[in-house]
């Protein structure tokens, strides 16, 4: 929507703006789907929504109904879900937004089936019934006999301000061609604000979250171990491999990290290769190929990228804090097998593992099993089994 439009749609009542959408969708003869429903012979019936980032919605879904009595479904907008990621329901953002008819539908099967629902991101599940205010659509829900919980995935609760005192490379630093750090502040706090007047069980997808959240509880992301196996040899070639898939490349800190690692190729002492939208079903091939990977250097954390990447046995190089390291280590009972580096001294890092292969060689083979212990499903199911199921 041009922004003068934007302003000025803004400015009309909600009430008219669902008239005048519906009035369209009807025109264009767009008929709001069905609610997703459940299993209803599960004891625990599961509604995750609405974002469905890096499709963890779908493998926490797919992780509960692993566990048994459980029957999980997943939704996404469709405009949340661009790189197509797998989803039990997928439905236009604007009938979300507009159509009463759906949000009623939604909230009808939500009392009828539902025992449980998680709210991904602080994004209403109900649309734009009563404006989008969470709190009354939290209270509808739990009135009809749900049990609601909130998942903290990433920008949604990570206050700019505290995340610049975790890391000087902090990606709100020159975020300002990216995203206006103030404007993110404003949103998160109110986020955070709403989170804590609702008091309902909270988890975080990665564990720098627990800075702004510190009650969450590390649920973990997840991915298919399987799916990224190989047995290809690592860190053996000449001239090692180096790998670099930013989604983000101002957020991944590409261009803080680019520079040392060209110089390196140029020396002919790696083979620096630097992707732009690999498709997610090519990925596994690329990483068997590859020595390593470098991921991300602002952020702090870790996430679904370096977990596929420790899955294929390839070496990951970020920085990621002493507080994530500590979180996580003391869930999984071993190291995370990420090295640590930063923009100041990644040359020096590159040029110490070719030095010395072998050491690096065991962190890159601890790498499949970190993931099991952490990443394949079973930690997050017994996470929500404990704190969410069954409280």
């Amino acid at each position: 929507m041009h922004p003068a439009i934007e302003r000025i749609w803004k400015l009309i009542p909600k009430s008219v703006q669902d008239f005048i959408a519906a009035g369209v969708d009807r025109a264009k003869g767009v008929v709001p789907p069905p609610p997703p429903h459940p299993d209803v012979t599960r004891r625990h019936r599961v509604l995750i929504g609405p974002v469905n980032y890096a499709g963890q919605g779908y493998r926490w879904s797919r992780a509960m109904e692993e566990g048994g009595d459980v029957s999980a479904r997943n939704f996404v907008h469709a405009e949340n879900n661009v790189l197509q990621y797998r989803a039990d329901y997928v439905v236009p953002w604007r009938t979300s937004e507009h159509s009463r008819a759906w949000q009623r539908a939604m909230a009808d099967t939500i009392a009828a089936e539902y025992t449980h629902v998680l709210i991904e991101a602080c994004v209403p599940v109900l649309g734009g019934m009563f404006s989008g205010d969470l709190r009354r659509q939290v209270a509808l829900m739990q009135a009809g006999g749900a049990r609601i919980g909130i998942i903290g995935h990433g920008t949604d609760v990570r206050l700019p301000s505290t995340h610049l005192q975790s890391t000087p490379w902090s990606h709100f630093v020159d975020s300002d061609e990216w995203v206006a750090a103030e404007r993110v502040e404003t949103v998160v706090a109110e986020n955070l604000r709403v989170i804590a007047e609702l008091g309902l069980p909270t988890f975080v997808s990665t564990a720098g979250l627990l800075i702004d959240l510190p009650d969450a509880h590390f649920l973990g992301v997840v991915i298919e171990p399987d799916k990224w196996a190989n047995d290809a040899p690592v860190l053996e070639r000449d001239r090692l491999k180096v790998i670099h898939a930013p989604t983000n490349p101002h957020v991944k800190g590409t261009p803080l990290i680019v520079p040392a690692a060209q110089r390196l190729h140029d020396e002919g002492l790696i083979e620096f290769v630097q992707l732009d939208r690999t498709p997610n079903e090519e990925m596994p091939a690329v990483l068997a190929s590859a020595d390593i990977v470098v991921d991300q250097f602002r952020v702090g954390d870790y996430g679904v990228a370096a977990c596929e990447t420790m899955a294929a046995g390839r070496l990951v190089l970020a920085h990621v804090t002493d507080q994530v390291r500590t979180e996580v280590e003391s869930h999984a009972a071993m190291p995370l097998p990420v090295v640590e580096a930063n923009p100041d001294d990644i040359e020096a890092v590159l040029r110490d593992i070719v030095a010395r292969r072998d050491h690096y060689r065991a962190i890159a083979e601890s790498g499949p099993a970190f993931v099991r212990r952490l990443h394949d499903g079973t930690f997050s199911r017994d996470v929500l089994v404990k704190h969410f199921l069954t409280v």
